[in-house]
């Protein structure tokens, strides 16, 4: 069986941080790597928002180009896509078009309070992706869910 990763990032160091756990699993695995980014401009009401959008989603294809050299350097290749809407619809998405097996990416680790009253990417994700997900916590320690025997090549690289 062959397995796809998918690595959403969002530009942040935190995010980033599981970029060597993503390298060394997806080697195990022989996977395929997918890093995506979710890009959504902010413009002032009865400005065209053209104009940033098409330069949101520029720097986000720039990003991870560079993301994805680096990997390359460690020896991963890795695709990259570029999403516009809002993260965790846009995510889900990903993972369903994509044949994604794996969803791989860390979390900000805010407080549950805060977590209550206005949820968290990578909560929604872990509730709804369909698909087992590696999480990196605020601490660096690594946490999976939904890596039962149909994934048990998964399980046995992490």
């Amino acid at each position: 069986m062959s397995h796809t990763i998918l690595v959403p990032l969002d530009g942040s160091a935190r995010a980033e941080a599981i970029l060597p756990k993503v390298a060394t699993l997806a080697a195990a695995l022989e996977a395929d790597v997918v890093l995506l980014r979710v890009v959504k401009a902010r413009v002032f009401p009865g400005v065209d928002p053209s104009e940033a959008q098409v330069r949101v989603v520029r720097d986000a294809e720039e990003y991870l180009a560079v993301k994805a050299e680096q990997l390359g350097l460690w020896g991963l290749p890795a695709r990259t896509a570029v999403r516009y809407g809002e993260p965790v619809h846009e995510i889900l998405d990903h993972i369903r078009s994509a044949s994604v097996t794996l969803v791989a990416m860390a979390s900000r680790g805010h407080g549950a309070m805060r977590r209550l009253i206005l949820g968290s990417v990578a909560a929604a994700v872990l509730r709804n992706a369909g698909v087992p997900v590696l999480l990196l916590g605020p601490e660096g320690h690594v946490s999976a869910r939904g890596l039962g025997e149909q994934s048990a090549g998964v399980r046995r690289a992490a």
